[in-house]
């Protein structure tokens, strides 16, 4: 998916669960960190291009490791080292690893991407990157999603 889709289609998710204008930032902050760490494709060279694309959605796009993190503030909040006045900023991390996810899982609709192992890719192929169908399937998903929790966000 495209940056803008990632974050239009995360932004609505999380805004529809949680009813909260600021945890949706977060995480459609979040949204496109997975592609961020991978940094962008090299132009104008076919060969730096296909070994940069061998690497697309690999470790960076393995879900193991943002899960693990969210689990461990989680535990740390539970058993009382991460108290109740650093919790807003626990939440921020919470969020902004909870949009890294939903990258994933959005990415896996028109691609493959790690899901037990980082070398090993699942997904379906709904749509194809920047197509129409991209677009129409993250706008529709969106205004559903904000009709469904019943309130909008401006």
């Amino acid at each position: 998916m495209k940056w803008i889709n990632h974050m239009l289609v995360t932004g609505s998710v999380v805004y529809s669960v949680t009813g909260d204008p600021l945890l949706a930032l977060y995480s459609t902050a979040g949204s496109i960190f997975p592609d961020k760490l991978e940094g962008r494709p090299p132009r104008n060279n076919k060969k730096a291009y296909w070994q940069w694309r061998q690497r697309h959605r690999t470790w960076t796009h393995w879900p193991v490791p943002y899960l693990l993190l969210i689990t461990a503030v989680l535990i740390l909040h539970r058993i009382g080292i991460i108290t109740p006045l650093v919790w807003p900023m626990a939440l921020i991390a919470l969020f902004f690893l909870t949009g890294a996810l939903l990258h994933i899982i959005e990415d896996a609709l028109c691609g493959k991407v790690p899901l037990i192992s980082h070398n090993r890719k699942i997904g379906f192929k709904l749509f194809t990157v920047d197509s129409p169908g991209e677009y129409f399937f993250s706008i529709v998903l969106s205004v559903i999603l904000l009709f469904y929790h019943g309130k909008w966000p401006f």
